[in-house]
């Protein structure tokens, strides 16, 4: 077994250090401070490091995992008992890090810890009513500001967007989250009766039946009018593709062949409009995975 530790926790690059380690049999069902000890007395005995400018003391240290979490790159921090070969993975890149080492039992009655906190928190706090404000205040105020959205969430197929901000699509929770609010006011606890907490397909469809489907000359006349922003999606993407050099007859040949090809099994021309987005979606999806490869290959 294999470990890589780095030390790259000084603002001076100078005093960073990496350190290749094959672990001794009877390390890898010993503590983890085992190889930090190890660390701090290969960088100690470099004259230009800790021998020198910058000593290491290990009480003040402790080893660290890499994790991605989301879209972040966080910190595991490792406990100074815990198991070398159950925590560390063959050829792992482990991180020295300030701040003291803690034990398996110590990072345990901080879980507790904040576990309780949070439990006394929810008791005594109440949450945001409003879209999209993740805000929690006391019972009764006072009542913070906050940033929210006036309509509820859509959850169709894949995508994840405020109905009153359909431009926004999200396609992974965390992203959904992140989509910021579109009005501002103030916080409150009380229930809106009778609304929905989300919509989902047949929703956006009954609203979409609801309103009058444009034709290319309901849209050039919106579009006359600085109103472009109305049109409906696959009117918008055929303005932008011809921004990139596609003319309008080659959009118009793919757009109606795919009518074409659904037609015989969609009648409503809702569901047809929606079917040819979706089908368009995902070929301009597959073109840019190609491309994607393309550049992948010439690297």
């Amino acid at each position: 077994m294999k470990v890589i530790i780095h030390y790259e926790d000084h603002e001076n690059s100078d005093f960073h250090k990496t350190l290749k380690i094959t672990l001794p049999k009877s390390w890898k069902n010993g503590p983890t401070s085992k190889l930090l000890g190890q660390f701090v007395e290969s960088y100690n005995s470099n004259e230009k490091l800790g021998g020198g400018p910058n000593p290491l003391c290990q009480s003040q240290l402790h080893l660290a995992l890499r994790r991605k979490d989301g879209d972040k790159l966080t910190m595991l921090p490792l406990a100074s008992d815990a198991i070398t070969i159950e925590n560390i993975p063959d050829r792992a890149d482990v991180y020295v890090m300030r701040g003291a080492s803690r034990t398996l039992q110590e990072i345990e009655n901080e879980r507790i810890e904040e576990k309780r906190k949070k439990e006394v928190e929810l008791k005594s706090t109440v949450a945001c009513t409003r879209f999209g404000c993740k805000q929690r205040f006391q019972k009764g105020g006072p009542y913070p500001d906050c940033i929210y959205h006036k309509a509820p969430p859509v959850f169709h197929e894949t995508a994840k967007f405020w109905s009153c901000c359909p431009d926004k699509k999200a396609y992974d929770w965390d992203a959904f989250q992140n989509i910021p609010g579109c009005q501002s006011g103030v916080c409150t606890d009380v229930k809106e009766e009778g609304a929905k907490k989300f919509l989902g397909g047949s929703d956006m469809r009954d609203k979409v039946e609801a309103i009058k489907l444009k034709s290319i000359d309901d849209f050039n006349k919106s579009e006359e009018a600085g109103g472009s922003d109305a049109a409906p999606v696959l009117d918008r993407l055929q303005k932008v593709l011809e921004e990139f050099g596609i003319e309008r007859e080659l959009y118009d040949q793919v757009v109606d062949g795919m009518k074409n090809e659904f037609s015989g099994q969609i009648t409503d021309q809702a569901d047809l409009l929606e079917a040819v987005q979706g089908e368009l979606g995902k070929k301009l999806k597959v073109a840019m995975k190609s491309i994607a490869a393309e550049q992948l290959r010439i690297k």
